[in-house]
């Protein structure tokens, strides 16, 4: 079956989540991706110190660089320059994240490649973007998440602030350049001609604080902490069980008489502190301290049950080893297994997004550094002589 991006070369320059994430993703929906590294470490993530599979495989550079090719070479050098020109050429897309600056200087900025080839939709993912007085700063998911505001909202309200447990300013970077990315090629469809895309970690966090703006400008002051809770609808959070904890959203008042019935709690429809959901808002804390008092006399699944029959929106806390193995997530493909020619099967997240014409295809597990340099400079024309030179020169590796 077609994959929806087949007939897309990405060339990925990126190196650690963001850049490898949205080029990740552009390879599961059928793009050709050459991952460009330096020679000898490759992409950073490669020699990070974090977790490693059994034979020393870096288990966070597998998570985002699948469904790619890698070639190693010396951007610094005239021959290594030239070979990635000649990739350019060709190429519908450039990903970089270098900090802002560099990618000049290596002499792969836009300006450059883009006379090379008019065509070439090129997408830069910095930790503050290509503009601004913090364009030079470097950037990380926590620094985002701190400067844009989440860490501020985020964590219990007596407690300290806290950065989100997964790193959704990397995520969403990479997500918003692969839309930018895929608008900028639908657009070349129409114009003939590419552009460039820049988005920032920054400004990713900053564009998720829906809610949180939309407090600040209504009320003229920044919002705060509020643990699990909503900032606009109770009860919608995490309730305390006999055996754990479990959320709960019951954020209309159809919703609200249902999981007052199931708790049986009648009292708290004829309370006036709840009489509407802003009340309920108003006095979150109080409404907590009384489905709590109640919750704690069963278990957490066995509300769960309940509160789903009675038609209630409600999900246990768990881990992730307990969604992993849940049957849910296996029906959805959420969980799959690839092989690796040292570490053998491995598991790897699915696709999340399903296309009933053009599904997407994991077809390769992340590539060894350079496993694929003589098989694409080949493909240039460069003969076995020319690379064996290069090779020996340093440019490729």
């Amino acid at each position: 079956m077609m994959l929806a991006l087949e007939n897309l070369t990405v060339l990925d320059l990126t190196q650690v989540m963001a850049g490898p994430y949205c080029c990740q993703l552009l390879g599961d929906l059928g793009a050709d991706v050459l991952k460009v590294e330096p020679i000898g470490a490759g992409d950073a993530t490669r020699q990070a110190t974090g977790h490693r599979l059994p034979n020393g495989e870096s288990a966070a550079f597998l998570a985002v660089n699948r469904n790619k090719r890698s070639i190693a070479l010396d951007l610094k050098s005239d021959a290594g320059r030239q070979a990635f020109h000649d990739l350019a050429r060709d190429a519908d897309v450039v990903v970089e994240s270098f900090r802002p600056g560099v990618a000049a200087r290596l002499g792969v900025d836009y300006e450059t490649l883009s006379g090379l080839n008019d065509q070439l939709v090129y997408a830069s993912v910095s930790g503050f973007g290509q503009t601004g007085p913090y364009a030079q700063r470097a950037g990380y998911d926590l620094i985002a998440q701190a400067m844009s505001g989440i860490m501020s909202v985020t964590g219990d309200p007596d407690g300290p602030p806290v950065k989100a447990g997964v790193p959704v300013a990397d995520l969403s970077a990479g997500l918003f350049c692969a839309v930018g990315i895929l608008s900028a090629c639908l657009s070349r469809a129409t114009t003939g001609r590419g552009q460039a895309v820049d988005t920032s970690l920054y400004d990713a966090a900053l564009a998720l604080s829906i809610w949180e703006t939309s407090e600040l400008w209504a009320t003229g002051e920044p919002p705060g902490r509020l643990g699990s809770a909503h900032r606009v609808n109770a009860p919608y959070q995490a309730l305390p069980a006999r055996d754990g904890y479990l959320t709960i959203g019951a954020n209309n008042e159809r919703l609200w008489q249902r999981l007052c019935k199931v708790l049986g709690r009648l009292d708290l429809l004829a309370d006036e502190r709840f009489t509407t959901n802003t009340d309920r808002v108003r006095r979150r804390d109080e409404l907590a301290g009384e489905l709590g008092r109640t919750l704690r006399e069963r278990d957490r699944d066995e509300w769960v049950q309940l509160l789903l029959d009675a038609g209630v929106p409600v999900g246990p806390i768990r881990d992730y080893a307990e969604s992993c193995a849940d049957p849910h997530t296996a029906a959805r493909e959420m969980v799959v297994e690839l092989d690796h020619p040292a570490e053998g099967r491995v598991r790897s997240l699915g696709v999340p997004v399903k296309l009933t014409g053009t599904p997407a295809e994991i077809r390769r597990v992340a590539p060894d550094l350079g496993q694929h340099t003589d098989e694409v400079l080949r493909s240039l024309g460069r003969t076995d002589a020319e690379i064996a030179r290069m090779r020996a020169e340093g440019a490729a590796g």
